[in-house]
């Protein structure tokens, strides 16, 4: 930027404004903490969630605080759950609207004086307004994992030193659930306190049965259509969710 004299005539600081998007589980945070992690910097996660204020003027505070904080750490800013603060507002409806787009506005004024990296992570990109999407310098999509992204995360995610069964069938975990990597992490820590608590062995059941559980927490039924042979195992089983027969 300097030596170019990109400094002096486009550029307005030296620093990022990136958006990762992408649904639950994909790997937005891992993403930024890898990154950190490559780059030698810390990362200050913030949710936005919490950051967000119905009191006029307390938002700013507390992004004041936030940016104030990360000031010459050159950390990485990662705001998560985006959402609370960017939402599309083409038509501004009353007060409340007119403060969020302030609110906005002032995030989108710190992100530009900050001479690190900020990144912000979305579950939903239709959600943010493409007004605010032209000022970021990257938009980058986590796509849900397809089969063979699956199977690969079922493979890293059951280590090798845990004491899996020899019924393990990796291949009819990737294909017939399309789970996120957030989700299978869940499901194999899960399926190993079940192995525990029962002969020591990891096998196939009880992955499966806590496959069931996790459609269970995300309210999805589990169809005979899905589950195949082991949808009996599931019905039987006293801590799985029991709805959807097929």
């Amino acid at each position: 930027l300097s030596d170019w004299g990109y400094e002096k005539t486009v550029a307005r600081t030296q620093g990022l404004k990136v958006l990762f998007a992408g649904e639950s589980g994909t790997g937005k945070t891992m993403g930024a903490q890898v990154i950190a992690a490559e780059l030698g910097l810390e990362i200050f996660r913030v949710d936005l969630a919490t950051t967000v204020s119905k009191y006029i003027g307390e938002t700013e505070k507390n992004l004041d605080r936030i940016f104030g904080a990360a000031e010459g750490s050159n950390a990485i800013l990662f705001f998560d759950e985006a959402d609370a603060l960017f939402g599309k507002r083409s038509e501004v409806g009353d007060s409340h609207d007119r403060y969020a787009n302030i609110e906005v506005a002032y995030l989108l004024q710190k992100m530009e004086g900050y001479p690190g990296a900020v990144i912000l992570a979305t579950n939903f990109r239709r959600n943010i307004d493409d007004a605010f999407v032209r000022r970021l310098d990257f938009v980058i999509d986590f796509p849900f994992p397809e089969v063979e992204d699956r199977k690969r995360i079922w493979q890293l995610l059951l280590p090798e030193e845990a004491p899996l069964g020899e019924d393990l069938d990796i291949d009819f975990l990737a294909t017939q659930f399309k789970l996120s990597g957030g989700s299978i992490r869940n499901c194999s820590l899960s399926a190993a306190f079940q192995a525990a608590d029962d002969d020591g062995v990891i096998g196939m059941r009880h992955l499966v049965r806590a496959v069931a559980l996790e459609y269970g927490k995300q309210g999805r039924l589990t169809l005979e259509a899905d589950f195949e042979h082991f949808h009996d195992l599931i019905r039987s089983s006293g801590g799985a969710p029991r709805n959807g027969t097929g």
